[in-house]
């Protein structure tokens, strides 16, 4: 049975591991490092899919802010989204994003931003972010750049440039 829980210190490494093996590089694992030394990171939204003991999958939600700056404009982005290899489209990424929408809802977050692919997120209720008026600050087809609200009407009025963590430019060829 797989279990999802927040990561600990312990996982670290085998965090490391698994997304660099996940995405063929180590660019957003070395991502993951960066987040863990910034005031941005809340291990709350770190989470881990394991079993037995071992650790098959890992997502991150990260504190995003929007330009200009709306006080009700409470969210967080999505990613990286790393399953084991061998064990991917087998539901693991699924449960952590089913867990992690339900963990950031109770954090109080009012939306999830997400680049990503457009025909996996919308099952999960991720729609248009340029639609809602949001802009991206990385050139990305408007079809990736999606967002869901977790409360009702969140994103009314809500209109700008999503600011990414510094992280996301400190390694080159991420973006």
């Amino acid at each position: 049975m797989i279990k999802i829980r927040p990561e600990k210190d312990t996982d670290h490494k085998a965090i490391f591991n698994l997304t660099a093996r996940a995405f063929g590089r180590d660019h957003e694992a070395r991502l993951l490092e960066l987040f863990r030394k910034d005031r941005i990171y809340e291990r709350e939204l770190s989470l881990v899919a394991e079993r037995d003991g071992e650790i098959l999958g890992h997502i991150l939600f990260t504190r995003i802010s929007i330009e200009p700056h709306q006080e009700k404009f409470h969210a967080v982005i999505l990613g990286p989204l790393a399953v084991k290899p061998g064990l991917q489209k087998q539901g693991i990424g699924s449960k952590l994003i089913a867990e992690g929408i339900e963990t950031c809802q109770a954090q109080g977050y009012h939306s999830i931003i997400v680049i990503g692919h457009p025909n996996y997120y919308p099952k999960f209720g991720f729609k248009s972010a340029t639609d809602e008026g949001l802009k991206s600050p990385v050139p990305v087809p408007d079809e990736a750049f999606m967002v869901l609200e977790l409360v009702p009407e969140s994103l009314t009025g809500v209109k700008g440039e999503i600011k990414f963590p510094k992280e996301f430019f400190e390694i080159e060829g991420l973006l």
